[in-house]
């Protein structure tokens, strides 16, 4: 997983949220530009910024070190993360994909997705997976590259 740079997260997390940048600014107690800048990563916003919008629901901990907070989960995501981690190895694979064939291509993107599924000799896979993959595959990671 990239972890992105704190301007990045902070923007995903007002997007999130559902918030212009001038409505999450004032919330926040500070001026659009304020906000402009600390989503490009010019500056660093206070404590008094990051208390105020931990109020409507961002994720410090996530924004600060990029390391999500479940708490900071609406109810969905929360119940997506815990089917998520209850699947075995080739459901988890299927919630991936379905995730990567859903997301927004970007502009200039071809083939961005690469799932690695690996195990002991004859079950490696490597590259797109069409299909559904079947067989015991216990114990095996899957690499998203």
């Amino acid at each position: 997983m990239e972890i992105l740079p704190y301007g990045e997260r902070l923007k995903s997390e007002r997007l999130r949220l559902g918030f212009s940048q001038d409505a999450f600014a004032a919330l926040g107690g500070v001026r659009k530009q304020t906000q402009i800048s600390y989503e490009q990563g010019k500056t660093l916003p206070d404590i008094g910024f990051m208390a105020a919008v931990s109020k409507i629901g961002v994720d410090v901990s996530y924004v600060i070190f990029g390391i999500p907070t479940a708490d900071a989960l609406s109810s969905d995501e929360q119940q997506v993360l815990q089917g998520f981690r209850q699947l075995d190895i080739i459901g988890k694979a299927r919630v991936l994909g379905v995730i990567e064939g859903a997301a927004p291509a970007e502009a200039g993107r071809k083939n961005a997705s690469h799932i690695t599924v690996g195990g002991s000799i004859g079950q490696h896979i490597v590259g797109d997976i069409h299909g559904t993959l079947q067989g015991p595959v216990m114990g095996h990671k899957i690499e998203k590259k």
